[in-house]
């Protein structure tokens, strides 16, 4: 089985296309991103410390990045799940906060997220906690 760094790593490139029916939001036909794994994460780390940024202004920036009119909702979704997992599988492995992935500038208590991750979400609020995003 791989691990969530090895997913994360997938040379799987992004696409941008139509898309290919009306759903949560986008509308059939507009342009959408399909992002890789990586260009999240990249994403994420160019968050500034202390910014907080819910999943949609993310998917919306993202699609923009990429000339994209949107971002599909359901991959953007499994691939955070990837990020924040191997945020988890590298911090378990003794890698620095600082240099994590600062995957909680994203997720928060309402991202439906949390609730799919293997590990206990209470480690990615304590970081929001720590950059003062819950104020």
């Amino acid at each position: 089985m791989k691990s969530w760094r090895e997913k994360l790593e997938s040379p799987k490139p992004h696409q941008v296309k139509p898309a290919p029916m009306s759903f949560a939001g986008m509308k059939k036909g507009q342009i959408m991103l399909i992002p890789s794994a990586l260009e999240i994460d990249d994403f994420i780390r160019r968050i500034p410390a202390g910014t907080s940024m819910d999943i949609k202004a993310m998917r919306a920036s993202l699609a923009s990045e990429y000339a994209a009119e949107v971002s599909c909702p359901i991959t953007t979704g499994i691939l955070l799940r990837i990020v924040a997992e191997t945020v988890w599988e590298d911090h378990e492995r003794g890698t620095p906060i600082a240099a994590l992935t600062p995957v909680w500038r994203v997720l928060d208590e309402t991202a439906t997220t949390l609730k799919k991750l293997s590990y206990d979400p209470q480690f990615l609020l304590d970081q929001r906690e720590q950059e003062g995003l819950d104020e």
